[in-house]
Protein backbone atom coordinates (compact mmCIF):
# COMPACT_ATOMS: atom_id res chain seq x y z
CA UNK A 1 0.00 0.00 0.00
CA UNK A 2 2.90 2.40 0.70
CA UNK A 3 3.87 2.65 -2.97
CA UNK A 4 0.32 2.48 -4.29
CA UNK A 5 -0.85 5.30 -6.51
CA UNK A 6 -3.26 7.65 -4.74
CA UNK A 7 -6.79 6.91 -5.92
CA UNK A 8 -9.77 8.42 -4.11
CA UNK A 9 -13.47 8.41 -4.85
CA UNK A 10 -16.56 10.45 -4.17
CA UNK A 11 -19.58 8.16 -4.03
CA UNK A 12 -22.89 10.04 -3.75
CA UNK A 13 -26.32 8.42 -3.80
CA UNK A 14 -28.76 9.85 -6.38
CA UNK A 15 -31.52 10.30 -3.81
CA UNK A 16 -31.92 14.06 -4.15
CA UNK A 17 -29.85 17.24 -4.39
CA UNK A 18 -26.22 17.22 -3.33
CA UNK A 19 -25.78 18.75 0.14
CA UNK A 20 -23.04 21.34 0.55
CA UNK A 21 -21.38 19.01 3.08
CA UNK A 22 -21.04 16.43 0.32
CA UNK A 23 -19.49 19.05 -1.91
CA UNK A 24 -16.86 19.75 0.75
CA UNK A 25 -16.09 16.02 1.05
CA UNK A 26 -15.65 15.80 -2.72
CA UNK A 27 -13.45 18.90 -2.70
CA UNK A 28 -11.12 17.45 -0.06
CA UNK A 29 -10.86 14.20 -2.05
CA UNK A 30 -10.07 16.20 -5.19
CA UNK A 31 -7.42 18.34 -3.48
CA UNK A 32 -5.80 15.27 -1.92
CA UNK A 33 -5.71 13.40 -5.23
CA UNK A 34 -4.27 16.32 -7.19
CA UNK A 35 -1.71 17.08 -4.44
CA UNK A 36 -0.35 13.55 -4.75
CA UNK A 37 -0.65 13.17 -8.52
CA UNK A 38 -3.49 10.70 -8.10
CA UNK A 39 -6.91 9.94 -9.56
CA UNK A 40 -10.29 11.28 -8.45
CA UNK A 41 -13.20 8.97 -9.25
CA UNK A 42 -16.96 9.51 -9.25
CA UNK A 43 -19.01 6.47 -8.33
CA UNK A 44 -22.81 6.62 -8.27
CA UNK A 45 -24.00 4.48 -5.34
CA UNK A 46 -27.55 3.75 -6.49
CA UNK A 47 -28.15 0.45 -4.70
CA UNK A 48 -31.05 1.91 -2.69
CA UNK A 49 -33.65 1.50 -5.43
CA UNK A 50 -36.49 2.69 -3.16
CA UNK A 51 -34.94 6.13 -2.70
CA UNK A 52 -33.70 6.74 -6.24
CA UNK A 53 -34.67 10.19 -7.58
CA UNK A 54 -34.70 10.88 -11.31
CA UNK A 55 -32.37 13.73 -12.30
CA UNK A 56 -30.23 13.51 -9.17
CA UNK A 57 -27.25 11.99 -10.99
CA UNK A 58 -27.27 14.71 -13.64
CA UNK A 59 -27.57 17.31 -10.89
CA UNK A 60 -24.45 15.95 -9.17
CA UNK A 61 -22.39 16.09 -12.36
CA UNK A 62 -23.66 19.59 -13.26
CA UNK A 63 -22.77 20.84 -9.78
CA UNK A 64 -19.16 19.69 -10.03
CA UNK A 65 -18.81 21.03 -13.55
CA UNK A 66 -19.95 24.43 -12.27
CA UNK A 67 -17.52 24.31 -9.35
CA UNK A 68 -14.59 23.31 -11.56
CA UNK A 69 -14.04 20.04 -9.69
CA UNK A 70 -13.24 17.55 -12.42
CA UNK A 71 -13.19 13.75 -12.16
CA UNK A 72 -10.56 11.55 -13.77
CA UNK A 73 -12.89 8.55 -13.97
CA UNK A 74 -16.54 7.80 -13.55
CA UNK A 75 -18.27 10.40 -15.72
CA UNK A 76 -19.12 9.69 -19.33
CA UNK A 77 -17.80 12.99 -20.69
CA UNK A 78 -14.56 11.12 -21.32
CA UNK A 79 -14.37 9.00 -24.43
CA UNK A 80 -13.17 5.80 -22.85
CA UNK A 81 -14.64 5.68 -19.34
CA UNK A 82 -18.35 5.27 -18.68
CA UNK A 83 -20.25 6.44 -15.63
CA UNK A 84 -19.74 4.02 -12.74
CA UNK A 85 -23.15 3.05 -11.36
CA UNK A 86 -23.43 0.30 -8.80
CA UNK A 87 -26.85 -0.75 -10.11
CA UNK A 88 -25.11 -1.90 -13.32
CA UNK A 89 -22.60 -4.09 -11.46
CA UNK A 90 -24.92 -6.64 -9.83
CA UNK A 91 -23.06 -9.83 -10.89
CA UNK A 92 -19.81 -8.48 -9.45
CA UNK A 93 -21.24 -8.04 -5.96
CA UNK A 94 -23.17 -11.32 -5.97
CA UNK A 95 -19.91 -13.20 -6.53
CA UNK A 96 -18.48 -11.90 -3.26
CA UNK A 97 -21.73 -12.31 -1.35
CA UNK A 98 -21.65 -15.99 -2.37
CA UNK A 99 -18.03 -16.21 -1.23
CA UNK A 100 -18.97 -14.99 2.25
CA UNK A 101 -21.89 -17.46 2.41
CA UNK A 102 -19.70 -20.37 1.32
CA UNK A 103 -17.08 -19.57 3.93
CA UNK A 104 -19.67 -19.23 6.71
CA UNK A 105 -18.94 -15.53 7.19
CA UNK A 106 -22.46 -14.51 6.22
CA UNK A 107 -25.91 -16.11 6.36
CA UNK A 108 -29.34 -15.88 4.78
CA UNK A 109 -32.20 -14.37 6.82
CA UNK A 110 -35.91 -14.72 5.94
CA UNK A 111 -37.38 -12.52 8.70
CA UNK A 112 -40.22 -10.38 7.39
CA UNK A 113 -40.61 -6.71 8.35
CA UNK A 114 -43.55 -7.72 10.57
CA UNK A 115 -41.46 -10.35 12.36
CA UNK A 116 -38.66 -7.88 12.92
CA UNK A 117 -41.07 -5.29 14.30
CA UNK A 118 -42.52 -7.88 16.67
CA UNK A 119 -39.05 -8.70 18.02
CA UNK A 120 -38.25 -5.01 18.44
CA UNK A 121 -41.39 -4.61 20.52
CA UNK A 122 -40.52 -7.69 22.55
CA UNK A 123 -36.79 -7.04 23.15
CA UNK A 124 -35.46 -3.74 24.48
CA UNK A 125 -32.58 -2.27 22.45
CA UNK A 126 -33.06 -4.96 19.83
CA UNK A 127 -30.25 -5.46 17.37
CA UNK A 128 -29.77 -8.39 15.02
CA UNK A 129 -26.54 -9.80 16.45
CA UNK A 130 -25.00 -12.97 17.91
CA UNK A 131 -27.38 -12.95 20.87
CA UNK A 132 -30.51 -12.54 18.74
CA UNK A 133 -29.90 -14.40 15.48
CA UNK A 134 -30.48 -17.78 17.13
CA UNK A 135 -34.08 -16.63 17.79
CA UNK A 136 -34.76 -15.61 14.20
CA UNK A 137 -35.58 -17.33 10.89
CA UNK A 138 -32.26 -17.66 9.11
CA UNK A 139 -29.90 -20.22 7.62
CA UNK A 140 -28.18 -20.61 11.01
CA UNK A 141 -31.40 -21.81 12.69
CA UNK A 142 -33.26 -23.49 9.81
CA UNK A 143 -32.40 -26.86 8.18
CA UNK A 144 -30.57 -26.55 4.87
CA UNK A 145 -33.51 -28.18 3.06
CA UNK A 146 -35.90 -25.58 4.45
CA UNK A 147 -33.59 -22.77 3.37
CA UNK A 148 -33.38 -24.16 -0.17
CA UNK A 149 -37.16 -24.62 -0.32
CA UNK A 150 -37.86 -21.08 0.86
CA UNK A 151 -35.51 -19.69 -1.77
CA UNK A 152 -36.89 -21.87 -4.58
CA UNK A 153 -40.45 -20.81 -3.67
CA UNK A 154 -39.49 -17.19 -4.19
CA UNK A 155 -39.46 -16.05 -0.57
CA UNK A 156 -37.61 -12.81 -0.17
CA UNK A 157 -34.48 -12.84 1.95
CA UNK A 158 -31.44 -10.83 2.90
CA UNK A 159 -27.84 -11.84 3.43
CA UNK A 160 -26.33 -10.68 6.73
CA UNK A 161 -22.70 -10.56 7.78
CA UNK A 162 -21.92 -12.89 10.69
CA UNK A 163 -20.11 -10.94 13.39
CA UNK A 164 -18.66 -12.81 16.34
CA UNK A 165 -18.72 -10.85 19.62
CA UNK A 166 -15.85 -10.03 21.96
CA UNK A 167 -13.20 -8.91 19.46
CA UNK A 168 -11.62 -5.47 19.18
CA UNK A 169 -11.66 -3.98 15.69
CA UNK A 170 -9.06 -1.28 15.07
CA UNK A 171 -9.65 1.56 12.61
CA UNK A 172 -6.52 3.62 11.96
CA UNK A 173 -7.87 7.01 10.96
CA UNK A 174 -5.59 9.64 9.40
CA UNK A 175 -7.48 12.44 11.18
CA UNK A 176 -8.67 10.81 14.42
CA UNK A 177 -5.88 8.35 15.09
CA UNK A 178 -6.63 4.85 16.35
CA UNK A 179 -10.32 4.09 16.86
CA UNK A 180 -11.06 0.85 18.72
CA UNK A 181 -14.53 -0.73 18.58
CA UNK A 182 -15.55 -4.00 20.20
CA UNK A 183 -17.45 -6.27 17.84
CA UNK A 184 -20.05 -6.96 20.56
CA UNK A 185 -21.72 -3.61 19.87
CA UNK A 186 -22.06 -4.28 16.14
CA UNK A 187 -25.11 -5.88 14.54
CA UNK A 188 -25.18 -8.32 11.65
CA UNK A 189 -25.71 -5.74 8.92
CA UNK A 190 -27.57 -6.63 5.74
CA UNK A 191 -25.20 -7.03 2.79
CA UNK A 192 -27.59 -8.13 0.04
CA UNK A 193 -31.34 -8.06 -0.70
CA UNK A 194 -33.01 -10.63 -2.90
CA UNK A 195 -35.93 -8.26 -3.61
CA UNK A 196 -33.89 -6.20 -6.06
CA UNK A 197 -30.79 -8.41 -6.34
CA UNK A 198 -28.70 -5.49 -5.14
CA UNK A 199 -26.11 -5.24 -2.39
CA UNK A 200 -26.45 -2.68 0.37
CA UNK A 201 -24.08 0.25 0.68
CA UNK A 202 -21.73 -1.68 2.96
CA UNK A 203 -21.09 -4.58 0.58
CA UNK A 204 -20.96 -2.63 -2.66
CA UNK A 205 -18.76 0.02 -1.10
CA UNK A 206 -16.09 -2.47 -0.03
CA UNK A 207 -16.09 -4.46 -3.28
CA UNK A 208 -15.83 -1.35 -5.43
CA UNK A 209 -13.12 0.24 -3.32
CA UNK A 210 -11.08 -2.94 -3.61
CA UNK A 211 -11.60 -3.52 -7.34
CA UNK A 212 -11.00 0.15 -8.16
CA UNK A 213 -7.80 0.08 -6.09
CA UNK A 214 -8.91 2.97 -3.88
CA UNK A 215 -5.96 3.98 -1.71
CA UNK A 216 -7.72 6.39 0.67
CA UNK A 217 -11.35 6.68 1.78
CA UNK A 218 -11.97 10.31 2.74
CA UNK A 219 -15.55 10.78 3.90
CA UNK A 220 -17.72 12.54 6.46
CA UNK A 221 -17.65 11.82 10.16
CA UNK A 222 -21.16 10.37 9.94
CA UNK A 223 -19.65 7.27 8.28
CA UNK A 224 -17.22 6.59 11.14
CA UNK A 225 -19.61 4.08 12.85
CA UNK A 226 -19.53 2.03 9.61
CA UNK A 227 -15.74 1.87 9.51
CA UNK A 228 -15.35 -1.18 11.84
CA UNK A 229 -17.79 -3.16 9.69
CA UNK A 230 -15.84 -2.19 6.59
CA UNK A 231 -12.55 -3.23 8.19
CA UNK A 232 -14.15 -6.56 9.08
CA UNK A 233 -15.42 -7.08 5.52
CA UNK A 234 -11.94 -6.48 4.13
CA UNK A 235 -10.69 -9.13 6.53
CA UNK A 236 -13.46 -11.61 5.68
CA UNK A 237 -12.87 -11.20 1.95
CA UNK A 238 -9.12 -11.68 2.31
CA UNK A 239 -8.28 -8.14 1.25
CA UNK A 240 -6.87 -6.79 4.50
CA UNK A 241 -3.45 -6.10 2.96
CA UNK A 242 -5.01 -3.82 0.33
CA UNK A 243 -7.41 -2.01 2.66
CA UNK A 244 -7.45 1.74 1.99
CA UNK A 245 -6.49 4.29 4.62
CA UNK A 246 -9.46 5.99 6.26
CA UNK A 247 -9.94 9.68 7.01
CA UNK A 248 -13.22 10.88 8.54
CA UNK A 249 -13.84 14.59 8.09
CA UNK A 250 -15.49 16.80 10.73
CA UNK A 251 -19.18 17.57 10.40
CA UNK A 252 -20.51 20.87 9.11
CA UNK A 253 -22.47 22.31 12.02
CA UNK A 254 -25.40 24.71 12.28
CA UNK A 255 -24.44 28.40 12.22
CA UNK A 256 -26.24 28.76 15.55
CA UNK A 257 -26.82 26.15 18.22
CA UNK A 258 -25.68 22.57 18.08
CA UNK A 259 -26.07 19.77 15.56
CA UNK A 260 -25.40 18.98 11.93
CA UNK A 261 -26.15 21.55 9.25
CA UNK A 262 -29.50 20.85 7.56
CA UNK A 263 -31.67 22.29 4.82
CA UNK A 264 -33.99 23.64 7.52
CA UNK A 265 -31.13 25.79 8.82
CA UNK A 266 -30.69 27.30 5.38
CA UNK A 267 -34.43 27.94 5.04
CA UNK A 268 -34.56 29.47 8.52
CA UNK A 269 -31.53 31.73 8.16
CA UNK A 270 -31.75 32.46 4.44
CA UNK A 271 -28.77 30.78 2.82
CA UNK A 272 -28.42 27.88 0.33
CA UNK A 273 -27.35 24.39 1.37
CA UNK A 274 -27.21 23.02 -2.20
CA UNK A 275 -24.71 23.98 -4.92
CA UNK A 276 -27.41 24.36 -7.58
CA UNK A 277 -31.14 25.04 -7.50
CA UNK A 278 -33.29 21.96 -6.91
CA UNK A 279 -36.99 21.50 -7.65
CA UNK A 280 -38.86 18.95 -5.55
CA UNK A 281 -41.62 16.71 -6.92
CA UNK A 282 -44.19 18.96 -5.24
CA UNK A 283 -42.82 21.99 -7.06
CA UNK A 284 -41.02 23.51 -4.08
CA UNK A 285 -37.76 25.13 -5.15
CA UNK A 286 -34.60 25.24 -3.07
CA UNK A 287 -32.14 27.81 -4.32
CA UNK A 288 -28.51 26.95 -4.93
CA UNK A 289 -25.25 28.81 -4.53
CA UNK A 290 -25.10 29.36 -8.28
CA UNK A 291 -28.59 30.87 -8.46
CA UNK A 292 -27.98 32.94 -5.31
CA UNK A 293 -25.15 34.66 -7.14
CA UNK A 294 -22.07 33.02 -5.68
CA UNK A 295 -19.00 32.64 -7.85
CA UNK A 296 -17.79 29.02 -8.01
CA UNK A 297 -14.23 29.94 -7.00
CA UNK A 298 -15.57 31.69 -3.91
CA UNK A 299 -17.64 28.65 -2.92
CA UNK A 300 -14.61 26.37 -3.29
CA UNK A 301 -12.43 28.69 -1.19
CA UNK A 302 -15.13 29.03 1.48
CA UNK A 303 -15.70 25.28 1.77
CA UNK A 304 -11.98 24.48 1.82
CA UNK A 305 -11.58 26.39 5.09
CA UNK A 306 -14.50 24.69 6.82
CA UNK A 307 -12.69 21.99 8.77
CA UNK A 308 -9.19 22.54 7.37
CA UNK A 309 -6.64 25.31 7.80
CA UNK A 310 -3.45 26.19 6.00
CA UNK A 311 -1.51 27.07 9.15
CA UNK A 312 -1.12 30.66 7.88
CA UNK A 313 -3.13 33.89 8.02
CA UNK A 314 -3.93 33.64 4.31
CA UNK A 315 -7.63 33.19 3.50
CA UNK A 316 -7.91 33.68 -0.26
CA UNK A 317 -6.62 30.68 -2.21
CA UNK A 318 -6.86 29.72 -5.84
CA UNK A 319 -7.65 26.09 -6.60
CA UNK A 320 -4.01 25.51 -7.53
CA UNK A 321 -2.82 27.01 -4.25
CA UNK A 322 -5.21 24.79 -2.32
CA UNK A 323 -3.90 21.73 -4.16
CA UNK A 324 -0.31 22.63 -3.34
CA UNK A 325 -0.80 23.09 0.42
CA UNK A 326 -3.68 20.73 1.25
CA UNK A 327 -2.96 17.99 3.78
CA UNK A 328 -5.20 15.76 5.87
CA UNK A 329 -3.15 16.37 9.02
CA UNK A 330 -4.46 19.94 9.10
CA UNK A 331 -8.08 18.79 9.13
CA UNK A 332 -9.92 19.38 12.39
CA UNK A 333 -11.35 16.58 14.51
CA UNK A 334 -14.19 18.79 15.76
CA UNK A 335 -17.12 20.04 13.70
CA UNK A 336 -16.96 23.30 11.74
CA UNK A 337 -19.60 25.99 12.25
CA UNK A 338 -21.14 26.94 8.93
CA UNK A 339 -20.58 30.71 8.87
CA UNK A 340 -22.72 31.75 5.91
CA UNK A 341 -21.82 35.42 6.43
CA UNK A 342 -18.20 34.45 5.84
CA UNK A 343 -19.36 32.84 2.62
CA UNK A 344 -20.70 36.24 1.50
CA UNK A 345 -17.37 37.80 2.42
CA UNK A 346 -15.55 35.33 0.20
CA UNK A 347 -17.89 36.14 -2.68
CA UNK A 348 -17.25 39.86 -2.16
CA UNK A 349 -13.51 39.27 -2.27
CA UNK A 350 -13.71 37.23 -5.44
CA UNK A 351 -15.83 39.90 -7.14
CA UNK A 352 -13.11 42.44 -6.31
CA UNK A 353 -10.44 40.12 -7.71
CA UNK A 354 -12.18 39.63 -11.03
CA UNK A 355 -11.53 42.13 -13.79
CA UNK A 356 -14.13 44.78 -14.56
CA UNK A 357 -14.59 43.10 -17.94
CA UNK A 358 -15.49 39.76 -16.31
CA UNK A 359 -17.95 41.33 -13.87
CA UNK A 360 -19.47 43.46 -16.64
CA UNK A 361 -20.16 40.28 -18.64
CA UNK A 362 -21.93 38.77 -15.62
CA UNK A 363 -23.86 42.02 -15.09
CA UNK A 364 -24.99 42.31 -18.72
CA UNK A 365 -28.01 39.93 -18.41
CA UNK A 366 -29.25 41.91 -15.39
CA UNK A 367 -29.13 45.12 -17.42
CA UNK A 368 -31.16 43.45 -20.17
CA UNK A 369 -33.72 42.27 -17.59
CA UNK A 370 -34.10 45.91 -16.53
CA UNK A 371 -34.58 47.12 -20.11
CA UNK A 372 -31.18 48.81 -20.34
CA UNK A 373 -29.17 48.88 -23.55
CA UNK A 374 -25.72 50.30 -23.07
CA UNK A 375 -22.25 49.86 -24.51
CA UNK A 376 -19.90 47.30 -23.02
CA UNK A 377 -17.30 50.01 -22.44
CA UNK A 378 -19.71 52.05 -20.34
CA UNK A 379 -20.76 49.01 -18.33
CA UNK A 380 -17.12 48.20 -17.62
CA UNK A 381 -16.52 51.75 -16.38
CA UNK A 382 -19.55 51.66 -14.09
CA UNK A 383 -18.74 48.23 -12.70
CA UNK A 384 -15.28 49.47 -11.79
CA UNK A 385 -16.83 52.25 -9.71
CA UNK A 386 -19.34 50.20 -7.72
CA UNK A 387 -18.20 46.57 -7.51
CA UNK A 388 -16.41 47.16 -4.20
CA UNK A 389 -19.82 47.90 -2.65
CA UNK A 390 -21.45 44.52 -3.39
CA UNK A 391 -21.30 40.90 -2.24
CA UNK A 392 -23.13 39.60 -5.31
CA UNK A 393 -23.27 40.61 -8.96
CA UNK A 394 -27.06 40.92 -8.72
CA UNK A 395 -26.56 43.74 -6.17
CA UNK A 396 -24.81 45.85 -8.81
CA UNK A 397 -28.17 47.04 -10.15
CA UNK A 398 -29.21 48.58 -6.84
CA UNK A 399 -25.81 50.25 -6.58
CA UNK A 400 -25.67 51.56 -10.14
CA UNK A 401 -29.19 51.88 -11.56
CA UNK A 402 -28.95 55.69 -11.42
CA UNK A 403 -26.22 55.55 -14.08
CA UNK A 404 -28.77 54.14 -16.52
CA UNK A 405 -32.12 55.48 -15.33
CA UNK A 406 -32.73 59.00 -14.00
CA UNK A 407 -34.45 59.16 -10.59
CA UNK A 408 -38.11 60.18 -10.56
CA UNK A 409 -38.47 60.07 -6.80
CA UNK A 410 -36.15 61.15 -4.02
CA UNK A 411 -35.34 59.56 -0.69
CA UNK A 412 -37.46 61.46 1.83
CA UNK A 413 -35.02 61.49 4.75
CA UNK A 414 -32.26 62.79 2.46
CA UNK A 415 -34.57 65.51 1.13
CA UNK A 416 -35.37 66.62 4.68
CA UNK A 417 -31.67 66.73 5.58
CA UNK A 418 -30.03 67.96 2.39
CA UNK A 419 -32.55 70.10 0.49
CA UNK A 420 -32.44 73.61 1.94
CA UNK A 421 -34.60 76.64 1.13
CA UNK A 422 -31.75 78.13 -0.90
CA UNK A 423 -30.95 74.90 -2.75
CA UNK A 424 -33.11 75.43 -5.90
CA UNK A 425 -31.55 78.82 -6.60
CA UNK A 426 -28.04 77.50 -6.03
CA UNK A 427 -28.60 74.51 -8.36
CA UNK A 428 -29.92 76.85 -11.06
CA UNK A 429 -26.58 78.67 -10.80
CA UNK A 430 -24.79 75.31 -10.96
CA UNK A 431 -26.60 74.55 -14.23
CA UNK A 432 -25.19 77.75 -15.69
CA UNK A 433 -21.71 76.76 -14.54
CA UNK A 434 -22.00 73.30 -16.09
CA UNK A 435 -23.28 74.74 -19.37
CA UNK A 436 -20.02 76.65 -19.75
CA UNK A 437 -17.79 73.62 -19.22
CA UNK A 438 -16.25 72.08 -22.34
CA UNK A 439 -13.93 69.57 -20.67
CA UNK A 440 -16.33 67.26 -18.80
CA UNK A 441 -13.69 64.89 -17.42
CA UNK A 442 -14.08 64.30 -13.66
CA UNK A 443 -11.01 66.31 -12.57
CA UNK A 444 -11.71 69.31 -14.80
CA UNK A 445 -15.38 69.51 -13.84
CA UNK A 446 -14.59 69.18 -10.13
CA UNK A 447 -12.07 72.04 -10.25
CA UNK A 448 -14.50 74.40 -11.95
CA UNK A 449 -17.47 73.55 -9.73
CA UNK A 450 -15.48 73.83 -6.50
CA UNK A 451 -13.97 77.15 -7.66
CA UNK A 452 -17.52 78.46 -8.23
CA UNK A 453 -18.61 77.26 -4.76
CA UNK A 454 -15.61 78.97 -3.15
CA UNK A 455 -16.14 82.18 -5.11
CA UNK A 456 -19.80 82.34 -4.06
CA UNK A 457 -18.84 81.38 -0.50
CA UNK A 458 -21.47 78.64 -0.50
CA UNK A 459 -21.24 75.67 1.90
CA UNK A 460 -19.42 72.92 -0.01
CA UNK A 461 -21.23 70.07 1.78
CA UNK A 462 -24.69 71.58 1.23
CA UNK A 463 -24.11 72.06 -2.49
CA UNK A 464 -22.56 68.64 -3.09
CA UNK A 465 -25.16 66.73 -1.06
CA UNK A 466 -28.03 68.44 -2.89
CA UNK A 467 -26.21 67.82 -6.19
CA UNK A 468 -25.95 64.10 -5.37
CA UNK A 469 -29.61 63.92 -4.35
CA UNK A 470 -30.67 65.46 -7.67
CA UNK A 471 -28.50 63.14 -9.78
CA UNK A 472 -28.80 59.86 -7.83
CA UNK A 473 -32.08 60.21 -5.95
CA UNK A 474 -30.52 59.42 -2.59
CA UNK A 475 -27.31 59.82 -0.60
CA UNK A 476 -25.17 57.07 -2.15
CA UNK A 477 -22.87 56.29 -5.03
CA UNK A 478 -19.24 56.86 -6.07
CA UNK A 479 -17.50 60.20 -6.53
CA UNK A 480 -19.96 62.75 -7.93
CA UNK A 481 -17.83 63.92 -10.81
CA UNK A 482 -17.16 60.33 -11.87
CA UNK A 483 -20.94 59.94 -12.08
CA UNK A 484 -21.44 63.12 -14.13
CA UNK A 485 -18.63 62.15 -16.49
CA UNK A 486 -20.41 58.85 -17.20
CA UNK A 487 -23.95 60.17 -17.65
CA UNK A 488 -22.78 63.28 -19.57
CA UNK A 489 -23.38 67.00 -19.25
CA UNK A 490 -26.82 67.08 -20.91
CA UNK A 491 -28.19 64.31 -18.69
CA UNK A 492 -26.67 65.92 -15.59
CA UNK A 493 -28.38 69.25 -16.36
CA UNK A 494 -31.68 67.52 -17.18
CA UNK A 495 -31.65 65.73 -13.82
CA UNK A 496 -30.86 68.97 -11.97
CA UNK A 497 -33.80 70.72 -13.65
CA UNK A 498 -36.16 67.83 -12.86
CA UNK A 499 -35.12 67.85 -9.20
CA UNK A 500 -35.59 71.62 -8.91
CA UNK A 501 -39.10 71.29 -10.33
CA UNK A 502 -40.03 68.17 -8.36
CA UNK A 503 -38.57 68.42 -4.85
CA UNK A 504 -40.61 70.57 -2.48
Amino acid sequence: MENQKVRVRFAPSPTGPLHIGGVRTALYNYLFAKKHGGDFILRIEDTDSQRFVAGAEEYIIDAFNWLGIQFDEGVDYTTNKATIRQSERKPIYKQYVDQLLTEGLAYIAFDTPAELDAKRAEIANFQYDASIRSLMRNSLTLPKETVNTLISEGNQYVVRIKIEPGHDIIVNDLIRGEVKINSSILDDKVLFKSADQLPTYHMANIVDDHLMEISHVIRGEEWLPSAPLHVLLYRYLGWESTMPKFAHLPLLLKPDGNGKLSKRDGDRLGFPVFPLQWTEKDGNISTGYREAGYLPDAVVNFLALLGWNSGTEQEIFSMQELIEIFSLDRCSKSGAKFDFEKGKWFNHKYIQQKSNEEIAALFAPILIENGVTVSTEKTIQIVGMVKERVNFVKELWAQSSFFFVAPTTYEEKTVQKRWKAETPAQLIELIDVLNEISDVTPHATEEIVKAWIAEKEYHLGNIMNAFRLAIVGESKGPHMFDITAIIGKEETIARLKYAIETIK
